[in-house]
């Protein structure tokens, strides 16, 4: 055999090994990546689970919202400054969970329009939406006869949805006026059918909202069952501020890192 033929010899053998190499390379990226994809997907509809989960059961207040008022220019360019402490006083001393209305909210005898929420982070103002006239009522009651003052707003999350949970005596999700209202001014769903400012019930399920609400801090998108009542007109950088200081170790979904108390609630 000529040393030329060898040479060649000795070249093909070495191209071969290369392109079997070459290809078990690719049978293993190829496999990598479909599994890669399993994992991808499975977390996704875990991720998808867990959500809707969430937005349905959690206690019997869960946050849910629907197409509600714009809230005006001025809380909508409050913003807020993330890593720097809220301004509050010390939260005060919850009330015992010990009133109770079984004969559904009395009636007023004027329309209010204005809710306000003095906590010791500030003044919260909300203008009432009289398309929720029989949560708007109800709404009206409870402040008006004492309910909401002395309660903590037990909940805040900052993942995937971006509220702050108020309205519970008990403080614990499980707290309510003793009767439950139908459901009413219900969005369409869509992305960010609870935009920033919205106020809207929290419930366990359709016609179960009693007296825990929630308010929307960022753009938030929720399945369309949570009656919508009002909008904040002024404070909403206070909650926003709130969500930059974040929950309770460094959880996304709980009692909010910094307390939020009202003191009182008005209604005029």
């Amino acid at each position: 055999m000529s040393s030329q033929k060898r040479e060649r010899d000795l070249a093909r053998a070495k191209f071969e090994r290369q392109q079997v190499k070459r290809t078990q390379r690719a049978e293993r990226a190829k496999r990598n990546q479909r599994v890669t994809a399993v994992v991808v997907v499975i977390g996704l509809v875990i991720a998808g689970v867990g959500f809707a989960v969430f937005s349905t059961t959690n206690n019997d207040s869960v946050p849910i919202a629907q197409e509600s008022q714009t809230p005006t220019d001025s809380a909508a360019s409050e913003t807020a400054t993330a890593g720097i402490p809220v301004d509050c006083t010390p939260a005060g001393t919850p009330r015992e969970d010990d009133i109770s209305y079984p004969d559904g909210p009395q009636t007023l005898d004027f329309t209010p329009t204005t809710l306000t929420l003095d906590t010791n982070c500030g003044v919260i103002e909300i203008a009432l939406d009289s398309n929720a006239p029989l949560t708007l009522a109800s709404e009206a009651f409870l402040a008006s006869s004492g309910f909401y003052d002395n309660t903590s707003c037990h909940r805040l999350t900052t993942e995937g949805i971006y509220v702050l949970q108020c309205g519970d005596p008990a403080g614990n999700g499980s707290g309510g006026p003793g009767y439950s209202v139908p459901d009413e001014n219900l969005p369409e769903e869509g992305v960010v059918n609870y935009p920033a400012g919205t106020i809207a019930m929290a419930n366990a399920g359709p016609g179960t909202s009693g007296s825990q609400f929630f308010i929307v801090y960022a753009d938030t998108s929720l399945p369309p069952g949570y009656s919508i009542w009002g909008s904040v007109t002024s404070g909403l950088g206070i909650i926003q501020d709130l969500a930059s200081v974040g929950v309770e170790d460094g959880l996304t979904d709980g009692p909010p890192a910094q307390p939020i108390f009202i003191n009182t609630a008005t209604v005029s």
